[in-house]
């Protein structure tokens, strides 16, 4: 336990010099390399030479325990209020089809590399590589932790190098896309100036700095945050005991469920009863969002810190091959059907988010929207940000069954699986459009 304590501080320490060191040079604010990455880099340099290979075994366990709660909180407070008319329809489900569009050929091609070099280039890569493409991605790099997870469950004794591999691909593409967000704002003559604030991270006057959330609870009972982690930690708790259960009496199928997935499902129904009971006054999603990304933070740093770098160096080629596929791919994917299904209204707007969310993470794709749309005038954040929850739940049960389906035969189940998907997605984006345009 005093392990686990120790970690914690270590990691504690790490953040705080990742946030000092993005705060001071300039080279990693125009980049917007989160602190946490930077953290990150930090420990893997420093390795073991100075910290004991105890903290860092467990610390190389957190990402996979925290991707838990993170994904059980996704449900937590969810509504899709917005979506009115046929034109709001078309657009909120036509931006979500480009995304999974996107993560089907992000994992497509993740597996395809898989299958050319280990059929032709003889190279002996592990069967479910392929996902950490579209985990690194699309994903970002708390996603990791859940690839770690399920091959951990699994008894892959390669957990931790799938896990690195997505790190490495969450950090080349964050630092992608918005190198290539910016070049391509800055090409279309759509720069705003970038307020010094949030290059730095921070904001100095008091006045800017924006509420955590509301106080649904009163700390005379309990405290607002409490309230919430336990809500969070007890649908986790619930969803390890589900799991075991499953396991006991060897039920085929649920019992080789990742357990973040029942916990997810579960979430779902609570949420539901809470609303169903008019108790959705006691949850803030904007509280739930704000714990969700303090695990975030702790699962990106520990990732980072624990990169078995040799280990990943191996597959530098196939890593590299895949990054660069999946880069092209993503970008002309989003910025085809941007410009053929939202011909004046706001094509670059929804491709420059939607980019960067499919290279980075959701805050990328604001973080570019917010440059080429300053005072978000535009109704792409409200449709942006509803099409986000709908492929991001969809993508992480995707990774999990072709993780799956690789496992038992091969690279080549997932590779055709997500070519039907593409297929079927395309069909879906021309159908939408016409029903939207009658």
């Amino acid at each position: 336990m005093n392990t686990i304590f120790y970690s914690i501080c270590y990691l504690s320490v790490l953040l705080l010099i990742g946030t000092f060191i993005r705060s001071k040079i300039k080279l990693l604010q125009e980049l917007f390399i989160p602190a946490s990455v930077i953290g990150g880099i930090i420990g893997l340099i420093i390795g073991s030479t100075f910290i004991p290979d105890a903290w860092l075994t467990e610390i190389a366990l957190f990402p996979g325990i925290l991707i838990i709660p993170i994904i059980a909180s996704v449900p937590l407070g969810l509504e899709f209020k917005g979506i009115t008319g046929k034109s709001a329809t078309r657009d909120i489900g036509i931006m979500s089809a480009i995304m999974l569009l996107v993560t089907f050929t992000q994992i497509f091609i993740g597996y395809s590399t898989n299958l050319i070099f280990n059929n032709l280039f003889s190279f002996n890569i592990y069967n479910t590589f392929g996902t950490e493409l579209n985990a690194g991605f699309s994903g970002g790099h708390g996603t990791a932790g859940m690839i770690g997870r399920i091959l951990k469950d699994m008894n892959m004794d390669y957990w931790a190098i799938a896990q690195g591999i997505a790190t490495t691909t969450a950090t080349f593409g964050l630092i992608g896309g918005i190198i290539l967000g910016i070049f391509l704002i800055n090409r279309s003559v759509k720069s705003s100036s970038i307020p010094a604030e949030l290059k730095k991270g921070y904001y100095t006057d008091i006045l800017k700095q924006e509420s955590l959330g509301r106080e649904t609870m009163l700390s005379s009972s309990v405290d607002t945050l409490a309230f919430h982690i336990s809500i969070i930690f007890s649908v986790c708790g619930l969803a390890f005991i589900i799991l075991n259960f499953f396991k006991k009496y060897k039920i085929p199928v649920l019992s080789s469920i990742s357990v973040w997935v029942i916990a997810m499902i579960l979430m779902f129904g609570i949420w539901k009863l809470i609303k169903v009971l008019k108790l959705e006054w006691c949850v803030d999603s904007k509280v739930k969002t704000r714990l969700s990304s303090l695990l975030t933070e702790f699962a990106i740093i520990s990732a980072v810190t624990t990169l078995p770098f040799k280990a990943v160096f191996y597959y530098a080629v196939p890593i590299f091959t895949m990054l660069i596929l999946g880069f092209i791919s993503t970008w002309f994917i989003i910025k085809y059907f941007s410009y053929k299904y939202f011909k004046n209204n706001y094509p670059f707007e929804r491709f420059i988010a939607m980019l960067g969310t499919s290279l980075g993470i959701f805050l990328t794709g604001l973080l570019l929207l917010r440059i080429c749309d300053s005072e978000f005038s535009t109704p792409v954040l409200g449709d942006y940000s509803l099409a986000f929850s709908i492929t991001a739940l969809t993508g992480t049960i995707l990774i999990a069954t072709c993780i799956n389906l690789s496992f038992q035969y091969g690279p080549i189940a997932p590779i055709f699986l997500n070519l039907i998907f593409i297929f079927v997605t395309i069909i879906f984006i021309k159908k939408l459009n016409s029903i939207g345009c009658e």
